[in-house]
């Protein structure tokens, strides 16, 4: 990697409220199981009511941006991703996604899909999570982003009933959402049996993903790092 001290310029004097940085296997994206470090932000406007990263909606650490990028580089691992709670909630985690593109790390964010993504750096791989009516949060539901969308991004919807899934397909079908990236389907753990998913998707001939989270199946009883 490049020296990351060296590339900070637009984020040397500024910060973000840090809930943690850990490295483990990415989990979830067409990214799965590739060694990752993951830098979770705090805040979330959002509350989804089956969230499994509460403890990121308050609290954590302000810290500069600067000092994320060397710790970051202190595990010399290529992969990035930004994630939360929501990390665009914060206006400066654009610097920081850019500031990470600059230090050469192959960056990807998850968001949800509620905020803007069209000043997101090009050179990172967007997983905007469009949330389904179970969620209780699908009014919120930023739908310009849609065309915004790059082929290296991705589209997630976690699903929790039928009812769900139903509402993703037609949402899958109406923006054409295959054709402009990956879409990847993921079912509420405790919720909605992966193998009903996965019935329904070959039934429906859908041409997504489905997604299991990795992490989950190694570290069943810790948070996955």
């Amino acid at each position: 990697m490049k020296n990351p001290a060296a590339l900070v310029r637009r984020g040397a004097a500024r910060t973000l409220k840090l809930s943690e940085i850990f490295h483990s296997l990415q989990g979830e994206s067409t990214r799965a199981g590739l060694p990752t470090v993951f830098i979770r932000l705090t805040g979330c406007p959002l509350r989804c009511v089956w969230c499994d990263t509460r403890t990121a909606f308050s609290g954590g650490t302000r810290i500069e941006i600067a000092d994320i990028l060397t710790r970051v580089g202190e595990y010399a691992t290529r992969f990035v991703c930004v994630t939360g709670g929501e990390p665009l909630a914060q206006p400066e985690c654009l610097t920081l996604l850019a500031d990470l593109c600059d230090a050469g790390y192959d960056v990807s964010l998850e968001t949800s899909g509620a905020l803007d993504i069209s000043r997101v750096d090009p050179r990172v791989s967007r997983v905007v999570d469009f949330k389904a009516p179970g969620s209780g949060e699908s009014e919120k539901n930023h739908w310009p982003n849609v065309e915004a969308l790059r082929a290296n991004d991705e589209v997630k919807f976690v699903l929790a009933s039928r009812a769900d899934y139903e509402w993703a397909r037609r949402i899958l079908a109406e923006h054409r959402l295959d054709a402009r990236c990956a879409v990847l389907f993921s079912a509420v753990g405790g919720a909605l049996p992966n193998s009903s998913l996965a019935d329904w998707i070959l039934e429906d001939r859908l041409p997504v993903r489905l997604q299991l989270q990795l992490h989950k199946v190694l570290w069943p009883n810790s948070a996955g790092k």
